[in-house]
Formats: C-alpha cells, structure tokens, sequence
C-alpha cells in the first residue's frame, strides 16, 4: 500500500556513523538475526570494509511496526560520506522523499555535512536531523544543535539524540520517519515508469538494474523497453534487498528493487535512463541525473601488454556499476597501448584501480594525475585538453585556463596558522574566515584543482592531525599562467612524463623530476643526458655515465699515446652506441616518478 512506504536516505559526513545507524535500524526491523549481525553489514565490498568507508550506496527493503498500528514498508539507502563520492549521494536522493542527516556529537558539523545537507535541500527532502554518538564522554548535543541550525539553517529542535553504537533512540529515529517523511507521490495507473538509480555486471545474468518505480507497476515476464535506447528486453526476474536479495512477483508505485533481463551489450544501459513497459509506454521520460564531470585524469596502461582486450572488457563491467567514471582509448611511446580515464577525485581514481587489480586480476600502471584545462590557440580554436602530450606548442597558446574549486576546510583553531599556510602555497585565495565556536574554526578558499589533486588531503590531515574536513565545489575556469614541462632521454621526449605546472613552480619541479630519474635509470653502455625543459629552454639536467671497461689494464708502461689511442677508440664506441642505442625507461622508475 502506497500510503504506508517511505524512501529515505541516510546522509553525513565520513565515520559520522551512517552504516553503524542503519545496521541498528536493519536489527530493530528484524531484516537481520542475531546471528547474522556484524559490523556495516551493507558495506559488502573488501575495500569498504579495509578502508572502514561507504564506496558504493546501498537499497534495502525492510517493514516496521510501528506505534500508531501500521506495518510500514521502508526503502533505506545507505550512502557515501566522502567527497569524491557525492555523485552517489545525489543518485540515491533523487529516490527518496526523506534524508536522515546524521551529525556525530563531538565533532558537530563537518564539511561534508554540509554537502550533503545542501544536496538534500536541492532535492526537496524532507530532513530529520540525527545526532550521533552521545554516549561518548565529549559528546555535545546542545552545541550540535546550534551548529545545525546555525550553518546549515535547519530546525534542529526536534533533533534526535542516538547511539548508534549501543542502540539507544532508534526508534524514535524510525517513528521520525513515519510522521515526517511523506509517502511517495506517483500514479499506480499511469503508465509504468522507473528510474534507473545504479546497476552491476553479473556473470551469470548480465546486467542488473536497481530502479525506483515512480508510476505504474511492473511484473515479472512483461516486456521492459529503455526509453533512451528504444531496446526492449523480458523481465527475467525482480527483487529487492532485504538485505539478501530477495525475488517478488511485482514492484509498484514508489518501490525500490532490482530487474535481471538477461541483458549482454551494456553500451544500451544508462544511469538516470527511464523504464517503461514496451506494451503502452510513458510518454515523457523521468528527468534524469546531472552528468557528473570528471575532474582528474590518469592513463590506465597494463605492466602485460597482451592483456589490453582484458583491460577493455573490465572498464566496461566496471563503467556499468560507476557511470561517474569515463575512459576512452589512448596510446603512448613508452608504455603502449592504455586508456585515458576520468574521476570525480584522487580516492576515486585509487579505487577504481584497485577494482580492476583485485575485481579483474589486472597489473596497471598509471601515469601521473592532471585535470582538465582550456587552451585557446592563436588561430582561436578553443581545446580542452586531459593530456599534457596533446598540448600545441608555446608559440601557438593565446590563452592558458586551469579550473578552480571553492573549497570549505572546518578546524580546531589551534591548527589554524599550519592549514593558512598550506593554503598559501597551493596558490590558494582566501574567501572567507569565520569562527564556528571557541575552538572551531570555517575557512573558504579558491584553489586552482591541479594543486588540490596530488597531495593536498594528506598534507591537510597530516598538519590537522586528522582533525580538519575538507569538501569542495566547482567553480570553473580562470586564467592561469602555466606551462608545460618535457622530460628528454638523449634529446627524445618520453610523452608519459610530460606535466603542466605554474610558471613559478616549473623549475623547482623540473629540477626534482630529473634528480629523481637520475637515481632511477640504470646505467647504459652510453651516456644518457636527463633533461626537463620548457618549450626549447633547458631548465634542468642530470647526466647518468656510461658503464665503462678499463681498455688501458693490459698496457703496462710504455708510451702514453697507446693508451690514449685505446681511449680515443673507446670514446668513438660510446659516441656511434648512443647514436643508435635507445634509453629503456624500467617500469619501478615510472611508479616512482608518478610517486613524486
């Protein structure tokens, strides 16, 4: 019965104690035994469990008792809580009518808390405000509030105090839910329409759909057609998530659960793509999601080079399960054949590799990050251009443009002056500063993203002892004064290596590169000259010696000129080896360069 479901998402900032909530909420609504029972139980991939983070947001189905007399049926979405996976958070809010907004009591609110909450205001949720943790000592729930309503501007005086960890208040959070989030609103007799909210490659059964059915109904053996491809399929099978996947004869108006259509080709698949029956379809498609944009940009290339077409299929697989990531063929001079790929962010790029490493047992390599910049020629062509090696030459470039975050840092005010000059030296500007409480303190800051993508984070939480929080937001491109810097073998350029840099940094991290590629490649039976240069200038250079023989050890005395003569033989050997001979870059020294 329409009237007593309800969708609802579980936001907050990282370790803010979401997944810890909802197992607590699984338990009270006997979705798990006692023996079943374990820690983030919805966090089923290796990685979430390692890293102690949410990857992937997940539906689950689950009935409650409640006080009033009804047995309501409730779709729980647990979500990420870290910045490079908001685009999971957004997806999983537009299906729902409600967000509990968890806020830990001794951290107050976070960066990400913001985010969040923003994103869920956006989607015109209704929102529960959830504090978290008040059984820990320093726990302040009445500083919580004030935080609540004084940053994100929500009523906070109905705010729920919980432990998620000992399971104190969960039901009141769970009759929060029933009296202020409202049913969904969609037509049971228009025609069907669900929209697509995540889906996964099975090996058995092709691809799995998770949809939100927002009118109609639909049962298994009907004929589905995709309304942005025009393709239709058989309804094999649908279930829901409760949290073991589960098969039901039907899903109607306002229920998350899965489709298995036996569907191979996964081009024909879309996050956000609206489905409908292909016997009476909708007319007008569900808007769907904003595309999300690809920040930073790595080549993807396997150590094996015969594993290419393995690397191909597993981007597919994998693409179908995160649309937030794009990939597209890419070929260079030092490592072959590879995939130029695009990532919300520096974890999500981690992750993705290391998906395909355990998820598809591939060994990759990966070229060093960069972002996107807009580069307008002489000619007034506009490029936008992910690869330091498709840059024209310097005489071409009218104009040099690099994007710019708006980044939100909350500290202790203790670390205040260390985080102040971290700023500074990522070319940061200030926008605003403003004390939260006592010890607490908000900066905004404009960065450009290239300085943000390499090391910022750990460097941030390294000075803050973990403390600071860190999100950001888009703001978009602004004239930068930029360069691009070669790296040279013998004269010849090594295109993986290129990076741009701001002018003012070119020399000290060309200067760097080529210190650390001279302790790096092994000697060679000739010279190699290292050089890192802009445009035609050599602005660095490092020289790796030959491997020499001792020619002279059979000369005992005699005149001088013989052993010059054996020298000068020797000299000319070298000269005509490194005419001919070719600098093996080996792959440690590229992993070791991308390092640095």
């Amino acid at each position: 019965m329409q009237s007593l479901t309800r969708n609802f998402s579980i936001v907050a900032h990282v370790d803010h104690g979401k997944s810890t909530l909802a197992d607590r909420v699984m338990e009270l609504t006997h979705a798990i035994t006692p023996r079943e029972r374990r820690d983030q139980l919805l966090d089923s991939m290796d990685l979430e469990r390692e890293r102690g983070i949410t990857i992937k947001a997940h539906a689950v189905r689950l009935y409650y008792n409640s006080q009033d007399g009804h047995r309501y049926k409730f779709h729980l979405i647990d979500t990420p809580g870290h910045v490079d996976f908001s685009y999971e958070v957004s997806r999983s809010l537009a299906a729902c009518e409600g967000a509990i907004l968890t806020v830990d009591a001794t951290q107050g609110v976070e960066a990400q808390t913001i985010a969040n909450a923003h994103l869920a205001l956006e989607n015109h949720l209704e929102i529960i405000p959830v504090i978290n943790k008040i059984d820990l000592p320093s726990a302040d729930i009445e500083e919580s509030k004030r935080q609540i309503e004084e940053i994100l501007h929500i009523d906070a005086s109905h705010a729920i105090p919980v432990s998620a960890k000992e399971g104190l208040g969960i039901r009141d959070v769970l009759e929060a839910v029933v009296q202020s989030i409202p049913p969904p609103s969609g037509a049971p007799d228009q025609p069907l329409r669900a929209l697509v909210v995540d889906s996964w490659f099975d090996t058995y059964q092709g691809a799995v759909i998770l949809v939100r059915i927002v009118d109609g109904a639909i049962r298994k053996g009907g004929r589905i057609l995709l309304m942005s491809s025009g393709n239709t399929y058989d309804v094999l099978s649908l279930g829901v998530f409760s949290p073991k996947a589960t098969e039901v004869e039907s899903l109607e108006t306002g229920d998350v659960g899965y489709i298995i259509s036996g569907m191979r080709d996964l081009r024909d698949l879309k996050i956000g793509d609206t489905v409908t029956l292909a016997n009476g379809p909708a007319v007008q498609p569900i808007p769907g999601y904003k595309e999300a944009k690809p920040m930073v940009f790595c080549g993807l290339y396997p150590i094996d080079t015969d594993r290419y077409s393995d690397l191909k299929v597993a981007l597919e697989k994998l693409h179908l399960n995160d649309a937030s990531f794009h990939y597209e063929p890419e070929t260079s001079m030092a490592l072959g054949f590879g995939f130029r790929c695009g990532f919300l962010g520096l974890l999500h790029m981690e992750i993705i590799k290391e998906r395909l490493e355990r998820e598809y047992q591939l060994s990759l390599i990966g070229t060093a990050p960069t972002v996107v910049y807009r580069v307008t020629t002489r000619k007034g062509a506009c490029l936008l251009l992910d690869n330091p090696a498709k840059l024209p030459p310097p005489n071409e470039i009218a104009s040099f443009e690099e994007p710019f975050i708006e980044a939100t840092i909350i500290t202790k005010a203790e670390f205040l002056g260390a985080i102040l000059s971290l700023c500074a030296n990522c070319r940061g500007m200030q926008l605003e500063l403003k004390y939260l409480d006592m010890n607490r303190a908000m900066l905004k800051y404009e960065f450009p993203l290239n300085e943000v993508i390499l090391d910022f984070y750990d460097r941030l939480k390294s000075i803050s002892k973990g403390y600071a929080s860190f999100d950001y937001e888009w703001v978009g491109f602004l004239d930068a004064d930029l360069v691009k810097i070669d790296i040279l073998l013998n004269g010849e350029g090594v295109d993986s290596l290129s990076f741009i840099a701001d002018r003012e940094k070119a020399m000290i991290r060309g200067r760097q590169l080529v210190e650390k590629m001279k302790e790096l490649i092994p000697k060679q039976m000739f010279e190699v000259a290292i050089q890192a240069a802009i445009g035609g200038k050599i602005i660095a250079r490092e020289t790796v010696s030959a491997i020499k023989k001792n020619v002279t050890a059979k000369c005992y005395g005699g005149d001088i000129t013989r052993k010059r003569k054996l020298w000068e033989k020797q000299k000319e050997g070298k000269k005509k080896m490194k005419q001919v001979g070719r600098v093996e870059v080996p792959q440690e020294a590229f992993l070791a360069l991308l390092k640095l």
